[in-house]
């Protein structure tokens, strides 16, 4: 079963203030998002986690390094879990408050039935972060892990040690507590090791992972992997739909295929309330780069054998054309991109129910790659993980 430990936490001194030294992920970030976080402290975790330069990875190293001999990030003198909460409003407005825990999580190998991917991945390179691991020999960012232990949430409810919160530019507060009793860090690793762990977010960082972990016998902790866990329960989760913008195809073509596989019909107008609106009506939307819409309900008849998820429907209806796909969260991001007039159609999916991510992982099943958006994201800083 899943190994998950605490372990001598690298932290922001407490003289440093949170909400200028942490950032969104790596992975979420444009360039101007990335220049607003360094603009808030020259501390600021984007200059490791994505550092600039001609060699970048050697600077990361270095200022990582120099932080810590200056006392800007300081050691926990113990062993130690972080318990993370955060307070948000989710997409469809309600006020919503969860909890996970930041530790250890052990490497396992491929096939592994402790460790479980949730979706399939797309091609991408992994030398990145796979360079920055190997220069700063560290931790940066944690992935995401979902626990089918039913209890855990009880378990991490009760406060830790205060070390700080914020609140970030999307209005969700982030609140962190340290737990280092040897007695409450047994009960969470035992919580945690009674079941698999599926991974929701992170699965390249967790084979790059994998990699440093065969090249680097030398150190003791590459054996690990910086994890925050949560539990895999409804109240605990937010998932988003991961949009899908498609290129090299014409759009009378596109429309003529997906039209063999749904019913379509015109939509009178598009805002931003059309996620909801689609959950509620059962469809699907697809948007042209001129703003219109029009509305894909599913041709039962034509997805035998194909499982019940629109990301799945797709891959099925498309698999005969020749295009490009790419992946984009959230409706004003689509739109956007629609008016760059670099993609010929965008296509509006819903986000998978928790109930079909619990049934995935129960019958180790996987989805189309990009199926789902876990939010909001966890920040980058508030725990790091030295490998040494």
């Amino acid at each position: 079963m899943p190994q998950f430990e605490p372990f001598h936490a690298l932290r922001y001194s407490p003289k440093v203030s949170l909400q200028d030294v942490c950032a969104q992920p790596y992975d979420v970030q444009s360039d101007a998002d990335r220049a607003n976080f360094a603009s808030r402290s020259e501390y600021n975790i984007v200059n490791i986690d994505l550092p600039l330069g001609s060699d970048p990875y050697l600077s990361a190293a270095k200022q990582f390094a120099d932080w810590q001999r200056a006392g800007i990030i300081v050691r926990d003198e113990l062993p130690s879990f972080t318990l993370y909460r955060m307070k948000f409003a989710d997409s469809t407005g309600k006020q919503r408050q969860t909890v996970g825990v930041i530790g250890a999580l052990k490497i396992e190998p491929e096939k592994s039935s402790e460790v479980l991917p949730h979706e399939q991945t797309t091609p991408k390179a992994k030398t990145d972060r796979l360079e920055l691991t190997r220069a700063t020999k560290a931790n940066l960012s944690p992935i995401w892990g979902l626990s089918l232990t039913s209890n855990l949430t009880t378990a991490l409810i009760e406060p830790g040690e205060a070390l700080g919160s914020f609140t970030d530019e999307n209005n969700v507060q982030h609140i962190v507590e340290r737990v280092n009793n040897k007695a409450r860090c047994a009960v969470i690793s035992k919580l945690i090791s009674q079941n698999p762990v599926v991974i929701a977010d992170g699965h390249h960082r967790y084979a790059i992972s994998r990699t440093f972990s065969a090249e680097a016998k030398d150190l003791a902790g590459a054996t690990s992997v910086l994890c925050y866990i949560n539990e895999l329960v409804d109240e605990q989760l937010s998932v988003a739909a991961i949009h899908r913008l498609y290129s090299d195809v014409e759009f009378t073509t596109l429309v003529n295929q997906l039209a063999k596989y749904f019913e379509i019909s015109e939509l009178q107008s598009i805002d931003a309330s059309i996620i909801s609106k689609m959950d509620a009506l059962q469809h699907l939307a697809l948007v042209s780069p001129d703003g219109t819409a029009k509305i894909m309900k599913p041709k039962s008849e034509m997805f035998n054998g194909v499982r019940n998820l629109d990301s799945a429907m797709l891959e099925h209806a498309l698999s005969a054309l020749d295009l490009t796909v790419a992946y984009q969260h959230g409706y004003r991001e689509i739109i956007e991109q629609l008016a760059t007039a670099k993609v010929t159609a965008a296509v509006l999916i819903r986000p998978v129910s928790v109930s079909e991510i619990q049934r995935t992982a129960s019958e180790g099943l996987l989805m189309p790659p990009k199926s789902t958006f876990f939010t909001p994201k966890l920040q980058t800083g508030l725990v790091l993980r030295d490998l040494n």
